[in-house]
């Protein structure tokens, strides 16, 4: 009973801070399960990877609904990145849990500086007109989302967006509504894998799905109450904080 109380607040905060600054859960719940749960960290993201099939199917229908979806270009990034996904999920298997814990401080580093630059990324926009250049970035994209879903065990929207809004000029909205609908096979094809190599806890599922659903809904409504800056930042120190801890992970003796 107390696992699955734990699970769901873990589920409800990466939900709520998810919707807040729009990014995936997966960041907030890998920790958190590490620490709370005391599951190893290959379960961690294994099990994220699963919670995050449904934050994708949620998150996609209610952009939909708003027409902030771009089918073609969500079927670019996913053909690359289905592939990647599975070859994520066996590196990130293959690891030792020391290395994979500093990996994921590394990328954890790489997502807070993301956070912090995201206000100065607009006046860096590169605007590709070629259609084939197009879907060249959206299958080179795909493809290294692919690989850090499956290795990290996230959505893959920290690639995914600023790629989109960057190089072929979609609108905030679109290129988050267009993630969320790629995270849909890319997390499942990552998430079979990792739980036929044992990766996955079933046992705590049920609470983190509840959570993350009703968690992503009140984040996004709460999103247009509170001032995306500063929680920008305090999150992105947070990730720093964390990643300094994952980093200085001990060696084995």
């Amino acid at each position: 009973m107390k696992q699955n109380i734990a699970s769901f607040m873990i589920g409800l905060c990466a939900g709520i801070f998810g919707g807040l600054i729009g990014i995936g859960g997966g960041l907030i719940m890998i920790p958190l399960m590490v620490a709370l749960l005391k599951i190893s960290q290959h379960q961690a993201h294994g099990t994220s990877l699963v919670a995050l099939i449904f934050t994708g199917i949620s998150g996609a229908v209610i952009y939909g609904l708003n027409n902030s979806l771009d089918i073609p270009a969500a079927t670019a990034l996913a053909v690359t990145a289905v592939f990647t996904a599975r070859l994520g999920a066996r590196y990130a298997h293959s690891l030792k849990e020391w290395k994979l814990k500093k990996a994921f401080g590394i990328f954890l580093f790489f997502c807070a500086l993301l956070l912090f630059c995201k206000p100065y990324l607009s006046d860096v926009i590169i605007v590709i007109a070629s259609p084939v250049a197009k879907i060249t970035v959206f299958l080179v994209a795909g493809a290294a989302t692919g690989f850090l879903s499956g290795m990290m065990g996230v959505g893959g929207g920290t690639i995914m967006v600023p790629v989109m809004v960057l190089l072929t000029g979609f609108s905030q909205h679109l290129a988050q509504g267009t993630s969320l609908l790629v995270m849909i096979p890319t997390g499942a094809m990552g998430a079979f894998t990792h739980w036929r190599m044992g990766n996955v806890n079933l046992k705590i599922l049920y609470g983190l799905i509840a959570g993350i659903l009703i968690g992503t809904y009140c984040g996004g409504y709460l999103a247009h109450l509170t001032d995306e800056n500063i929680l920008r930042l305090i999150f992105a120190t947070i990730m720093i904080l964390l990643g300094f801890r994952y980093i200085s992970t001990a060696y084995p003796e």
